[in-house]
């Protein structure tokens, strides 16, 4: 075996660069600002779930496709290298130490050193540069050791003079000793593998990579590469050893069974073969982030990863879409591509490139070739077409016919879109800016006879009906119908929206499946020639709806490719039924307005992009069974604060659903599936149980919020699926929501106790209630009856009152009718004074003593009448009864007072005027006044008392009495 695989190494090779692959892989990089953590990422590994992980400056930084998490080292050292262990703990080797992360209780990775294991007089080291993981034991090495761990115990390795480099390859664990040269381990001792005075001077291994069943590539960082083959060391046969001597390779690994991955610390990557030919390079130029290569990575879906010294690039390698550069700078858009006669031609916007294809080949993004320009086509190559066996390019500036590496040109008078071959007649149909130009093969040669007449729109879309009528479309100005007549003539006929077409704005024509289509923004029409009329065709719209479809194109197998907003898709009738097939890891790439699909098989569809053409192994594609797997990558709750639950990490042993307190009731849920060569084909569908219905839509989306969710226990299930239908496990997280503390049991007996309570506070307060109530009842009672006493005693003063009154009025009536009686007195005294002194006058007149007599007995009979103490007496004592011995008690109180001043005083009382009581007691109203005043002297009235007042108030207070 050994003589075998030296002799097809040792072949001859070529001492310069072998061509380049004609595809070259996706490159995706990513810089510190993306992933945000440190620079320089020296290692790489990948776990058993499919994330990969990086020993970043800042510590250690891992990838699942949508999320960069950084996890920074316990004493914020750098991470020097990492690898995954076969009990899935992520080693890591920093700055003097070394270690493990791993899931704690919350699912976040957390570090633990090994460092207390290494022993005192021991743990004074350096950086650790390399770990292995070796059967069931991981290594660790440093400049001056190599940590063994196996059992939770650590064996030290003391280095002879300096440990430059550990690793294993083919079940070896190999190591370098700056004097003892090449070790293996051999139980628990290192041996000599190449011993060091056989090694160059300066020799430094940088990488170990198996390459055979016996064999490994041992790269260098100065020498080169060599092969390493039972103990024996051979330089690597490659004439391009020079150029990795002096790019100095830092890293190396596995691509496939047949070529190598070397990242250099000054060119970036190269792919070679066994032979030591570069099958490929990448730098800068070609999308790295750095031309630096610290780590090289073949991950489980066989695509590389680079770790730089500034940056992280990820290659596809293994994917089925592949670029096309015809151009160095890879500036021109991808217009056309033709394959001719063992070439390959790429029309661009910078003009028309060529390679040639050796070989026939299942994958032509395999073939080694390099592009030239073709001669005489710097402008836009609209087309290529091959007609009676020659190739023809319609360009911006004409019409070209393409001889070898040079084009010749057939007209230039206007830029082409297009050619179409009218059957077998030699006529051949050349759309151009200006309309529709019609030539002649004749002879080998093409001839133009200028543009049909009546025809001045631009023929960028046409297609042949039968061998006399072609149709033509422009986006704007409509389809036409040309029926060719014998006489070098056309008949054309216009169809608008009269005959069914939609409003003409972007309306594009095409042949799919024998029938005449037309696309535009409200689905595809068909043109029935029955009817002469363009209708919905039930066909199409049942294959591809209503969607806004601006190219098509049949491929040889019946699939037919399509563009529809922007996407790049195809229906695939390689099964029992059509299915629909997008290509979204092309989304937006394509040149707009100018799409071009070459179906050239199903091994090799080139599809023109802004940058050149992608390269579509189509069979390789649909076959493409990648196994998703979910990740749940974190879980939060969130409050008035945010709680982390979940890191991403499942511990040994998985935790039970934790419990969490009802103020932390929003959730914040992130998830990925790490499928990254085309993260962006993956869609997710999430399921709340215990809140959502059902599982939601299909969406690109990678985290789901839930706010204010009620108490209870919940379980969130994710799934993937990618375009193809490949689908996932599905990833549970149970937790469960306490329920407010008022709704605990606590709380609950708190409220029974609170209950109780209330009820005997309750009873007590109606006792109380009752009793103040029946006290106020009480009052109330005593109140009312209050209330009828006063009411009883205000009737009996308002009887009293109106008694009063009623006596007050009877008075009144009394002393009217003794004022009357006096004032009857008086004018009675009055007359009878008046009668006698007329009847004294009279008397001097008579002389008869008969009538002297006479008149003498009327006389005596006046004076009778005028005895007046008599009438005093009965007038007093009728005025003593209606006012209540009223002279009496004024007599008692002052005896000082005459009779006529009591009798002045019952006067007064009556409220009799000065006149009247002069007239009453026969004296001057003079005498009255002086009377009055002797009277208000011996009663001792004030001067602001008037006498009626004095004997009013007397009379009342003696009524009182």
């Amino acid at each position: 075996m050994k003589s075998i695989f030296l002799a097809g190494l040792l072949l001859p090779v070529s001492l310069a660069f072998s061509q380049h692959k004609i595809g070259t892989p996706d490159v995706v990089s990513y810089s510190k600002n993306t992933y945000n953590a440190g620079t320089a990422n020296w290692s790489i590994a990948q776990d058993s779930n499919g994330l990969v992980y990086f020993a970043n400056i800042e510590g250690l930084l891992s990838f699942d496709g949508s999320y960069w998490k950084t996890y920074p080292l316990p004493d914020g050292s750098m991470a020097r290298c990492v690898a995954i262990g076969r009990d899935h703990k992520i080693y890591t080797g920093t700055q003097n130490g070394f270690g493990y992360f791993s899931p704690g209780k919350n699912g976040r990775l957390s570090f633990t050193s090994l460092v207390p294991l290494v022993p005192a007089s021991l743990r004074s080291f350096s950086d650790i540069w390399n770990i292995a993981v070796y059967k069931n034991e991981v290594l660790f090495r440093s400049r001056t050791a190599i940590f063994r761990l196996h059992n939770n115990s650590i064996t030290v390795y003391p280095a002879a003079s300096g440990w430059l480099y550990m690793g294993q390859a083919n079940g070896q664990l190999i190591a370098q000793d700056v004097k003892k040269g090449l070790l293996t381990l051999a139980g628990n001792t290192w041996i000599p593998l190449i011993k060091e005075h056989t090694l160059p001077q300066g020799f430094a291994v940088t990488a170990v990579t198996q390459l055979g069943k016996d064999s490994s590539v041992v790269a260098t960082l100065k020498h080169g590469l060599y092969i390493l083959a039972h103990n024996q060391l051979t330089p690597f046969p490659s004439g391009n050893m020079r150029t990795f001597i002096n790019d100095r390779i830092l890293s190396c690994s596995a691509v496939n069974k047949d070529w190598l991955a070397i990242g250099t610390q000054l060119s970036g990557c190269y792919i070679i073969n066994r032979q030591g030919e570069i099958i490929e390079h990448f730098s800068r130029r070609d999308g790295l982030e750095n031309n630096c290569v610290l780590a090289v990575l073949l991950d489980k879906d066989h695509n590389l990863w680079l770790g730089l010294d500034n940056g992280i690039s990820f290659m596809a390698y293994n994917n089925a879409i592949k670029h096309i550069y015809p151009e160095k700078l890879n500036e021109g858009a991808g217009y056309s591509a033709i394959i001719f006669k063992q070439h390959l031609y790429i029309g661009t916007s910078n003009g028309l490139y060529t390679a040639p294809i050796a070989s026939p080949m299942q994958d032509l993004s395999f073939a080694n070739g390099d592009f030239t320009p073709v001669t005489g086509t710097r402008a836009p190559a609209w087309g290529l077409f091959t007609v009676a066996d020659h190739l023809l390019m319609a360009n911006h500036e004409g019409a070209f016919e393409i001889q070898g590496g040079t084009a010749a040109p057939i007209n230039t008078s206007a830029g082409y879109w297009n050619f179409l071959p009218v059957a077998d007649t030699g006529t051949v149909l050349a759309g151009n800016y200006n309309g529709l130009d019609v030539m002649r093969y004749q002879r080998h040669s093409f001839t133009s006879q200028g543009n049909l007449p009546n025809l001045n729109a631009g023929a960028r879309y046409m297609v042949a009906e039968d061998a006399h009528t072609v149709w033509m479309a422009h986006p704007y100005r409509g389809v036409f119908r040309i029926a060719l007549q014998p006489n070098g003539n056309a008949v054309v006929q216009k169809f608008t929206e009269q005959d069914g077409l939609p409003p003409l704005t972007m309306n594009y024509l095409f042949k799919i499946k024998g029938h005449i289509v037309v696309t535009s923004g409200q689905g595809i029409y068909a043109y029935n020639a029955a009817t002469k009329r363009f209708a919905p065709d039930p066909y199409f719209r049942q294959l591809f709806g209503t969607k806004p479809i601006r190219y098509l194109k049949e491929d040889a197998d019946g699939n037919i490719w399509f563009i529809a907003a922007k996407n790049l898709g195809v229906a695939d009738f390689s099964g029992p039924q059509p299915r629909i097939i997008y290509f979204p890891e092309l989304n937006g790439k394509m040149v707009s307005n100018f799409e071009h699909v070459y179906p050239y098989n199903k091994y090799n569809i080139l599809a023109g992009a802004e940058k050149g053409f992608y390269h579509i192994n189509f069979e390789q594609y649909k076959k493409s069974n990648h196994q998703l797997n979910i990740q749940l990558r974190s879980v939060n709750a969130g409050g008035q604060t945010d709680s982390l639950l979940f890191g991403g990490y499942y511990p040994e042993g998985r935790q039970p659903a934790p419990r969490i307190a009802y103020h932390f009731n929003s959730f914040h849920f992130e998830y990925s599936s790490p499928f990254y060569v085309n993260q962006n084909s993956v869609e997710y569908s999430y399921y709340l149980q215990g809140f959502d219905k059902g599982w939601s839509a299909w969406s690109r989306k990678t985290e789901k919020d839930y706010t204010n969710l009620p108490a209870g226990t919940y379980t969130f299930a994710v799934k993937a699926q990618n375009n193809l239908g490949n689908a996932s496990n599905v990833s549970h997280y149970t937790f469960t929501i306490l329920p407010p503390w008022y709704r605990t049991t606590w709380a609950y007996a708190l409220y029974a106790l609170l209950f109780a309570g209330s009820l005997f506070l309750a009873c007590v307060w109606l006792r109380k209630l009752f009793i103040q109530q029946r006290k106020k009842h009480e009052a109330e009672q005593q109140r009312l009856l209050y209330l009828h006493q006063l009411e009883l005693e205000k009737s009996e003063k308002e009887i009293v009152k109106l008694r009063n009154e009623k006596l007050e009025l009877e008075l009144e009536y009394k002393n009217s009718e003794i004022a009357s009686a006096a004032m009857h007195l008086v004018q009675k005294g009055e007359l009878l004074a008046t009668i006698k002194d007329e009847m004294l006058r009279l008397k001097k007149n008579f002389h008869d003593e008969k009538a002297v007599k006479d008149f003498k007995k009327i006389f005596q009979t006046l004076s009778a009448e005028t005895r007046v103490d008599q009438d005093w007496e009965n007038f007093a004592i009728h005025f003593d009864k209606i006012h209540a011995d009223f002279l009496g008690v004024l007599k008692a109180k002052y005896p000082h007072l005459s009779p006529a001043e009591l009798k002045l005083c019952a006067y007064l009382r009556m409220n009799l005027s000065s006149k009247e009581i002069a007239q009453l007691s026969s004296i001057s109203v003079r005498g009255v006044e002086l009377a009055r005043y002797r009277l208000r002297r011996k009663l001792q009235l004030p001067t602001e008392t008037t006498l009626f007042d004095f004997l009013l108030q007397f009379s009342s207070a003696k009524m009182e009495q």
